[in-house]
Parts: C-alpha cells; sequence; structure tokens
C-alpha cells in the first residue's frame, strides 16, 4: 500500500507541475473552470465587503447558475475569487525582496521597487495585478513554500532548546506526555530529541527521525484515533469511533500540534491523510467529488439520486440516514424533522447537498475540532492560505518514489572516488533492492524515508543543505555506520558485492539505532 500512496503522490506532484506551468497562458474573459480553481472557493467571494469598490479594472459578472466570478480587463482574465479578499490576504504577506511600502502626503499606499527603480499603486503580493503592474510575480509551489517558511522563520524563537527524552518502545506516549505539558510558544524554539538509552548528539537528524516514528505511531488505525478511508484507498481520516477512548478529544490535540510542528520545524511525517481532510484543514468547500476518493460507493449513490427521476422510479428516501458505529445502527437527521420529509425532484439537490456535508464530518466533528486548537496553537491556519490540499500533502509528507540517477547525482564522497569498486557495487545495491528496502536505506542514513519536493537535490542536514554522502571508514568486518544529522554513510571497504550487500541489509533492517557497528 506503501507503494499505491507512493504512485498516487508522484502522479500529484506531476499534475501540480503541470497545472503551474501552464497557469501563466492568457484567458479568455469567459467564466474559469470548475475543474482548474481548486484553490478558490464561492465562500472567499462573500468575505469582501459589498460596498468595497472593486480595484481598477475589474467587474463582476454573474453566470446563469448564479454563481458570481471576476473579470479583470486588464489582463483579460477570469477567476472565482473576489480579488478584494486577494488584497486583503495579501496584506498579511511579507512583501517580495526589494520592495518597499510607502505613503503619499494624503496618506495613499504605494510601493516602490528598489530593484528597477520604480514605483506603483498596485501592491506585488496580489498576483491577479501582476501583469498590469509589469511585475514577475510567481505563484508557484515554491514561492509559497518560500513565503511559508519565511512566516515560520520569523515565528520562530531564536534563544534556547526544548529538550524531548524518549524510549523508543513508548515514543507516542513519552511524545504526548511531554508535547502537551510544554506552553505552545516554547515548542517554535529549536527541538532537542534523545533517545533512552542512546548516545547522539541532535543536529536535525534525530528530529527527523522522531517526526517519523512518532506519526507512525500516534497514527496506526489500531489506537482508533485514524482509521483507512476505504479497503482500497490507505489515507487516513478520523474514526467515528474514537470515543472509545474516554480521552481521545486530548489525543486529537495533540495529533493537531505534532503535525504542526512537523510543518513548522519543516520535518515530514511517516503517513498521509485523504485529500478531503486536507481541504478540511484549509477550509475550502467539499464537493462530492471529494467523495469519490473515500468512499465511491456513497459518491455512485448521490450520483444515480442526482441523475435519475426518484418518482419514475418510485424510491422513496427521507432526509434522514442510517449508518454503523462498533455495530450499533445509528439514524441520523439531515434536517429536522428528516425522517419524515420526503425527498422529491424538487429538494433533492439539498439532499444530495446535505449528505455530502453529512459524509465528511459524521461522528467526527468534535475530533476535528480538538485537531485543529491543537494545530492553530502552532501554525495559524491563515499561514496556509494559499496552498491547495494536494500542495499541503507535498508539505507534509514529501514524495516517497526514489530516482536512482537523481539519487546518484547529488552524493558526494569522502575518501571514495566515484568508479571505486565499492561505489559501484553500492549502486549495485540501490538499485537491486525493492522500492520498502530503498526506504529503509535512505531512513537508516537520513533519519526519514521522505524526500523533499525537489528531491536529493534538496535533502536538509544541520546546517542547512546536506547532500547524501558516503564516505570510506573502518574495516572490512564492520558494519555500516550512518551520521543522520549530516545525511552520511560510512561505508567500510567490503571486498565483494556480496558482503556489501550482507552488511547493508544487516544494518537497515536489523538494527536501529545510534552508534551501532
Amino acid at each position: 500500500w506503501r507503494r499505491q500512496l507512493s504512485d498516487n503522490q508522484e502522479a500529484n506532484r506531476v499534475n501540480l507541475e503541470n497545472r503551474y506551468a501552464n497557469s501563466s497562458s492568457a484567458a479568455e474573459t469567459t467564466p474559469p473552470s470548475a475543474a482548474t480553481t481548486g484553490s478558490g472557493s464561492g465562500s472567499a467571494t462573500t468575505a469582501a465587503s459589498t460596498e468595497e469598490p472593486l480595484p481598477s479594472g475589474w467587474e463582476k459578472r454573474v453566470m446563469d447558475n448564479g454563481r458570481v466570478y471576476y473579470v479583470n480587463h486588464e489582463t483579460r482574465t477570469t477567476q472565482w475569487e473576489d480579488p478584494r479578499v486577494q488584497i486583503k490576504k495579501a496584506s498579511n504577506l511579507p512583501l517580495p525582496p526589494g520592495w518597499e511600502e510607502r505613503y503619499t502626503l494624503d496618506n495613499t499606499k504605494y510601493f516602490v521597487d528598489h530593484n528597477t527603480r520604480s514605483t506603483t499603486f498596485q501592491d506585488p503580493r496580489v498576483a491577479t495585478s501582476a501583469a498590469s503592474s509589469g511585475i514577475h510575480y510567481e505563484r508557484s509551489y515554491r514561492w509559497k513554500f518560500g513565503q511559508f517558511r519565511h512566516l515560520c522563520s520569523r515565528a520562530s524563537l531564536p534563544t534556547g532548546h526544548i529538550k524531548i527524552t524518549v524510549s523508543r518502545n513508548s515514543v507516542f506516549e513519552d511524545s504526548f506526555n511531554q508535547i502537551l505539558g510544554i506552553a505552545p510558544q516554547d515548542l517554535k524554539r529549536r527541538l532537542f530529541i534523545s533517545f533512552k538509552g542512546e548516545e547522539g548528539l541532535d543536529y536535525g537528524g534525530l528530529a527527523r527521525e522522531w517526526f517519523f516514528l512518532l506519526s507512525h505511531e500516534m497514527l496506526n488505525p489500531m489506537y482508533c484515533l485514524f482509521e483507512y478511508a476505504s479497503k482500497n484507498n490507505y489515507s487516513l481520516q478520523i474514526n467515528p469511533a474514537s470515543y472509545v477512548n474516554p480521552h481521545h478529544l486530548t489525543y486529537f490535540k495533540f495529533v493537531g500540534r505534532v503535525i504542526a510542528l512537523a510543518l513548522f520545524h519543516n520535518k515530514y511525517i511517516d503517513k498521509g491523510f485523504t485529500l478531503p481532510f486536507y481541504k478540511r484543514i484549509l477550509d475550502k468547500p467539499l464537493t462530492m467529488l471529494d467523495l469519490k476518493s473515500i468512499d465511491e460507493d456513497f459518491y455512485n449513490s448521490l450520483k444515480w439520486v442526482k441523475e435519475n427521476d426518484l418518482e419514475e422510479c418510485g424510491l422513496e428516501l427521507y432526509f434522514a440516514h442510517e449508518f454503523e458505529v462498533l455495530g450499533e445502527v445509528k439514524i441520523h437527521e439531515l434536517k429536522p424533522g428528516g425522517e419524515d420529509i420526503m425527498v422529491t425532484e424538487e429538494n433533492k439537490e439539498e439532499y444530495v447537498n446535505m449528505m455530502v456535508s453529512w459524509r465528511f464530518t459524521r461522528g467526527v466533528e468534535e475530533q476535528f475540532k480538538a485537531f485543529l486548537e491543537g494545530f492553530n496553537e502552532i501554525v495559524p491556519i491563515q499561514w496556509l492560505q494559499y496552498f491547495d490540499e494536494r500542495e499541503l500533502e507535498l508539505i507534509l509528507v514529501g514524495i516517497q518514489d526514489f530516482d536512482i540517477q537523481d539519487w546518484q547525482a547529488h552524493t558526494i564522497y569522502r575518501n571514495y572516488r566515484r568508479s571505486d569498486k565499492q561505489i559501484q557495487w553500492f549502486w549495485q545495491f540501490v538499485a537491486d533492492i525493492s522500492d520498502e528496502q530503498r526506504s529503509r536505506l535512505l531512513q537508516f542514513v537520513t533519519g526519514t524515508c521522505r524526500l523533499p519536493i525537489g528531491g536529493f537535490s534538496e535533502l536538509m542536514g544541520s546546517n542547512g543543505a546536506q547532500k547524501f554522502c558516503i564516505e570510506r571508514v573502518g574495516k572490512e568486518n564492520w558494519l555500516p555506520r550512518s551520521h543522520t544529522c549530516f545525511n552520511r554513510l560510512d561505508l567500510p571497504p567490503y571486498r565483494s558485492y556480496e558482503q556489501l550487500k550482507e552488511k547493508l541489509l544487516f544494518a537497515t533492517e536489523e538494527t536501529e539505532g545510534f552508534g551501532q557497528e
């Protein structure tokens, strides 16, 4: 299932890159396609004050179905989101490098671009104003990620650190007891992780491993906090039956903190959530199509209701639905008195919308509220407002697929040359083993089996960017050793490929922790 999830994430990444690669092309002044407006929402439009005038060159239009969209006549583009909302959002972001905000004598705001020695009344942070103001504004994933990292860096506390000591055998409970006992603001200091009974200084590698091990445990469906989306989808969602643990809401607050901490400290977690779950974090509207990825049978049922005449089919439906939790059948009314309100052709659209909303929130409202409470204590949701759900997944989980050529191209050697037989054997070993074994090897050396969005070229170490490194250390009867803080593998000068393979497999699959030989 991990490979399946990996393939899906890689496909998402490719789609994401293709989408943004094509986003700069000019659009006709027709309503934007619903298929390409994941980041815009109808609710965002209503956030702008109706009394506030639109920016110069903008026009508000209404489609036949009543949906509002906006036309920028200067750039000949259209969008769902109200440009006034975009301007308000942009005011929370830092200005691009080289820009300065100033005011005229009559208190009118304008912007100075010291790069080109020019001025403009257009805010350079508003993407839709880019073409008219002559500003190169990149709405790519990397730009968004850079802005998010800037916000985290600005909020981090530069002095001191927070020490967290856990046992590998009880990493979940140890972390739970300590994380909830620390003030949220203090968790924005540098994390110093240590494992009981192990020697090791944490320059980043131990923290990466801690996030990986902790997320693996706390998101394990065995604890009944989360469950797999379906028998064919191993992404995670909140388990409605989590109440079997009387303290489950406290645990969800803890999980929210940990997920936000991973984002804040730029670390990855072991498992991914469903895309609708990420959309809920981002407070984006959920649609019937979102159901298809987590409950295709439920989706097909609602699709049939929308496309068929219920009266002709003689089907009786009511504004209520039965569902089962831990063997107990419950009835949920979609509206007061729903058990007695029949679904007709006139009200079935309302029924479908209510069913979609209920399916995403059934039995998990309190849990999700507790999750967001812990999350917001570390990372305010506003910091993520420009991301869509697929981008948020990439930040949190990373890429799981491995490009061996990329791995080789961004590896450095110490006391070895690329042509040495031990190095040739190492890459032969990487090519011969399975994806799961490659994940174990990467985790052994770097502390995590996840890759940044840029692949091996963007591996991080204790001092920033740190390439994968293979160093000649020890004797042929030694086991390989790793330094996760520096992404370094100590590879002894083995005499044969078989010996190298045996030692590496033993080191990556039969041992754990630091200081092993």
